[in-house]
């Protein structure tokens, strides 16, 4: 299930915010500049949909966020707990990082957690299908995909050098709680 799950980043044994309510989760990041929407994801997908099969069952959602946000590159993140490369695609998400552009990622299937860091707090938003986050460029944050991964994102930047994240070197995605799927 959704959630936002807020601590100062100098300490994740203190909570100063937890939540699952979508209003609240989208009031409390609108604070620090990130937009989070509830949307409809309701296209099921095959067992082996490709990115092209994710992103015409999702044309019209795509095309119309792309168009509204000035938009032109997007892929999907599709990651499966067979998943081979599971374990290197986790340790590197989990490095903390930035990119130049703005990142739109859209939930169609399975759940992940983005860490947002910014003043002096640590954002965790645990991510599912028909969750949409847009996390403004310069942003500092890192995104926990768990032990065994299932989860697939639509992921929209305006071009494809938006994806190059610059990573900070602080290893604070290691001091905080992972993301484990209960």
């Amino acid at each position: 299930m959704t959630r936002l799950t807020v601590y100062p980043d100098t300490d994740p044994a203190i909570v100063l915010r937890d939540t699952r309510d979508g209003g609240e989760i989208a009031d409390a990041l609108a604070e620090i500049g990130v937009d989070f929407e509830r949307w409809d994801a309701a296209h099921s997908l095959a067992a082996d949909a490709d990115q092209a099969a994710v992103l015409a069952a999702y044309d019209a959602e795509v095309s119309r966020l792309m168009k509204d946000g000035g938009y032109r590159s997007v892929d999907v993140a599709r990651v499966k707990p067979d998943n081979p490369q599971a374990g290197e695609l986790r340790k590197k998400f989990l490095a903390e990082h930035t990119h130049d552009e703005d990142e739109v990622r859209f939930f169609v299937e399975g759940a992940g957690a983005f860490y947002l860091r910014k003043g002096g707090k640590v954002y965790r938003v645990i991510c599912e299908r028909n969750d949409l986050i847009s996390v403004p460029a310069g942003t500092t944050h890192w995104f926990d995909t768990g032990p065994a991964p299932d989860f697939c994102a639509i992921r929209i930047f305006t071009t494809p050098d938006g994806w190059v994240g610059h990573f900070t070197g602080d290893d604070i995605a290691e001091r905080f709680p992972k993301f484990e799927k209960v």
